[in-house]
């Protein structure tokens, strides 16, 4: 595992239950697009990997499919044995899954590949395990940052606060990618994939606002890892600059309405 992965690790641990407050629900939206781009429907075996509260699988398991789910973190595996009973729920962490070659006939990644050390070698071992003819679908989110995505850094950027010291870990240079199609489509070339499409996917995202703000006060997210370096009085200006930014973006029931997407990659596996 490098750096980066470790570093990830400690910051989701016991994070399930703010994560499926705030962040998951906004993750869902695309999971039915992520499906159908991954061939998903009955009799379908599928592997939903980084499935957190398996709320793809919980999808994936309503279509009628075969689902196996994992996740390197055993809060997450607990939301999901309960959100999709019907899923074979394991522990795993890539890039090295404890499963048998070409024993998937699609796979997904619901955000996912941003938060490995190693895309390519992760995305390498998903392949490993799909059919020759099956498909791999995941989801990013894109570069330039939506609006909903830049609100994070806005209220960093505002807070005037110096670099972390030391920096915190990063994926390489060398095996990371950028967040376009392009991008997308290169590092699916990388795993060795074909028929490969990128699709962007766009919506409103809704959310009580205490809900929002919930997973950076406990950690998560960019925003997270900075006020858990701050005293009080620092996590207090961050909260009135969340208030400040979010103003013009309150429903009139007070709720948060914040423009957001992603994009949808997939690529087919060729003959070996």
């Amino acid at each position: 595992m490098t750096a980066f992965d470790e570093y990830e690790r400690r910051a989701w641990r016991g994070r399930a239950a703010t994560y499926e407050r705030s962040f998951a629900l906004m993750c869902a939206y695309p999971a039915p697009a992520l499906l159908d781009a991954a061939g998903v429907g009955a009799g379908v075996k599928v592997l939903d990997v980084g499935t957190g509260p398996g709320t793809v699988a919980a999808l994936a398991c309503a279509r009628g499919a075969d689902v196996t789910a994992v996740d390197p973190e055993e809060s997450m595996l607990d939301a999901a044995r309960r959100n999709a009973p019907a899923a074979d729920v394991r522990h795993g962490v890539l890039p090295r899954l404890d499963l048998e070659d070409e024993a998937f006939d699609a796979v997904t990644a619901n955000f996912v590949l941003n938060h490995v050390g190693d895309p390519v070698a992760a995305l390498a071992e998903l392949r490993r395990v799909t059919r020759v003819g099956g498909r791999i679908a995941f989801t990013v989110w894109p570069y330039p940052l939506p609006m909903l995505q830049r609100l994070w850094g806005d209220v960093t950027e505002a807070l005037a606060l110096p670099t972390p010291t030391p920096p915190l870990p990063r994926v390489a240079a060398e095996v990371n990618f950028s967040r376009t199609p392009d991008g997308l489509r290169g590092l699916l070339e990388r795993a060795g994939l074909v028929e490969l499409s990128c699709q962007e996917v766009v919506w409103t995202h809704h959310a009580d606002p205490e809900d929002w703000w919930a997973a950076p006060a406990s950690g998560m997210g960019s925003l997270g890892k900075v006020l858990a370096t701050l005293p009080p009085s620092g996590v207090a200006a961050a909260r009135a600059h969340y208030e400040r930014l979010t103003a013009g973006h309150r429903t009139a029931d007070g709720r948060l309405a914040l423009p957001t997407g992603c994009l949808i990659a997939v690529g087919v596996v060729p003959p070996r």
